[in-house]
């Protein structure tokens, strides 16, 4: 193989693995796979040939998702299912212990198209009776991901992991991390600072729980470092699959120029589910959102081999889910890959970078940029 670039992926029967290079993608026996691999981890031999090396699982549907088959209705044998109805009715037919994780997004209160507005003490309420449904379909083993931002009332804001954090916690949840998930873009707040993160919350039942970190690895920060001293010294020190992502995670929201965007207000990117879906479950596993949106959580678990279960109140937004998932399943949506670097302005050229008032301050203009035009007026 002329280039250590590839990718090493699950395959669903198990006994195989599907190698990704620069001449291709073929199926390849389990050993062949894991004796390459091993001379990978055995980083001093030829660390010069190493371009990039990320596992990941396949991107490819489970059968059921894959000819199309979207249930209206909950199944264990679905491979995905969008029940346009409430979310407490889905979770009423879901068995106790079906459920591998639970990820979602709830309405914060504000008043979207999708929710009824009302007090803060009602609103924790309701979220209450859909975190102890969740609980029970949950599998002992499974995580939940709670990922939220801020109630906003007359200006002042209320952070909701804060005040659903001890829900969970009287249900004998764990919570594992706080992951805050940054974003540059928003509404711009003119009487505080403008909101540009949100977080998500990872609960686990107990202390048998699914978390592998590989498939979310990204790129070491100093991927040529090695130990000073002791037995390794000289020897790389990084792993070559890439570090941990830790728990602040930069990535982009869907707005008007994102490949992702429909007409949902809050529309979650896949690349955010797709790292807890792979890093919390197996190939196989059931992935339930019970506020499903336009479909991204169960695009992101059948684009991975789950099964992805969700409830959405509003017809039209049920509608579009039910397409974009069928896209997903035939391997044609367009989705902005997982570990794409954030757009970096100076790629937009000089015009968008460079600051007009800068330009023209030599040339005395720069007041009239700031007054519209108007000549004559002195600066206040």
């Amino acid at each position: 193989m002329s280039s250590l670039e590839f990718r090493a992926t699950p395959f669903l029967a198990g006994s195989h693995r599907i190698l990704q290079s620069s001449e291709g993608i073929g199926e390849v026996s389990l050993a062949t796979v894991e004796k390459y691999a091993n001379t990978l981890l055995d980083f001093g031999r030829n660390p010069e040939r190493i371009t990039q090396i990320t596992m990941t699982t396949l991107n490819q549907p489970l059968s059921l998702a894959k000819r199309g088959r979207i249930a209206g209705q909950y199944s264990s044998d679905e491979g995905a299912v969008v029940f346009e109805g409430d979310c407490l009715q889905l979770l009423s037919t879901i068995p106790s212990g079906e459920i591998d994780l639970v990820v979602t997004s709830p309405p914060y209160n504000l008043g979207k198209s999708y929710e009824r507005r009302q007090g803060l003490k009602p609103y924790i309420a309701q979220q209450k009776s859909v975190i102890q449904e969740c609980a029970r379909v949950l599998k002992s083993t499974g995580s939940i991901c709670w990922q939220v931002g801020n109630y906003v009332d007359d200006g002042a804001i209320t952070p909701l992991d804060i005040v659903l954090f001890p829900i969970f916690i009287e249900l004998g949840f764990r919570l594992r991390n706080r992951i805050v998930w940054h974003f540059e873009h928003g509404l711009h707040c003119s009487r505080r600072l403008s909101g540009r993160y949100e977080t998500i919350l990872w609960f686990t039942k107990g202390d048998d729980y699914h978390f592998d970190v590989d498939p979310i690895r990204v790129p070491q920060k100093y991927p040529g470092k090695k130990y000073f001293k002791g037995p390794r010294a000289g020897e790389y020190s990084c792993n070559p699959l890439g570090k941990n992502p830790g728990d602040l995670w930069t990535i982009p929201n869907v707005k008007s120029n994102h490949v992702e965007k429909t007409e949902h207000p809050c529309q979650f990117p896949v690349e955010l589910i797709e790292r807890l879906v792979l890093a919390l479950t197996r190939p196989g596993d059931r992935v339930l959102d019970p506020y499903l949106g336009v479909g991204t959580s169960v695009i992101a678990a059948i684009r991975h081999g789950r099964r992805g279960i969700g409830a959405e109140i509003l017809p039209e937004y049920a509608k579009i889910s039910r397409e974009r998932i069928a896209l997903a399943a035939e391997g044609s949506l367009e989705v902005r890959p997982m570990n794409r670097p954030v757009f970096d302005p100076q790629d937009a050229g000089k015009q968008l970078t460079t600051a007009p008032w800068n330009e023209i301050q030599s040339s005395g203009s720069q007041q009239i940029l700031f007054d519209g035009g108007k000549e004559g007026r002195s600066p206040k």
